[in-house]
């Protein structure tokens, strides 16, 4: 085969194959566009949901803040103590972030969120920690 035979012949092919992509594209156009309109909304309600995590994170902060300065020095407190001023604050975290709604029960994912986000607050001041012992 000679270079102008193998051209043509590659010619041809890509030809085969743009006619191919076109009705592909025909026949699947709308299926393509219900596709981006949902991968769209998937990555508006992420950034939603993230933006909610931050929020109630620093509402939990907040609250958590005004309770523990709120107690005097030196006052004799347990874990317990600690654990249920950390579930209180949780508590009124998420029912500020939801005020509008009737709100009695918690979502899970809610939950997990702000536990998520506490955790990454703690591995950054741990991480602060460490580059101030090290500097």
């Amino acid at each position: 085969m000679t270079h102008e035979e193998m051209l043509e012949e590659a010619a041809k092919r890509e030809a085969a194959a743009m006619e191919a992509l076109d009705r592909h594209y025909e026949e699947n156009g709308q299926a393509f566009g219900q596709l981006a309109y949902i991968e769209r909304w998937e990555q508006e309600e992420a950034e939603e949901r993230k933006e909610r995590s931050e929020t109630v994170l620093r509402r939990y902060n907040a609250f958590y803040n005004d309770e523990c300065s709120g107690m005097p020095h030196g006052t004799p407190i347990t874990p317990e103590h600690m654990q249920a001023m950390t579930l209180e604050c949780m508590i009124d975290a998420l029912i500020c972030e939801n005020m509008n709604v009737e709100y009695n029960a918690i979502a899970i994912d809610d939950i997990k969120d702000l536990i998520e986000g506490l955790y990454r607050q703690s591995n950054e001041f741990l991480e602060k920690v460490r580059n101030l012992k090290n500097d």
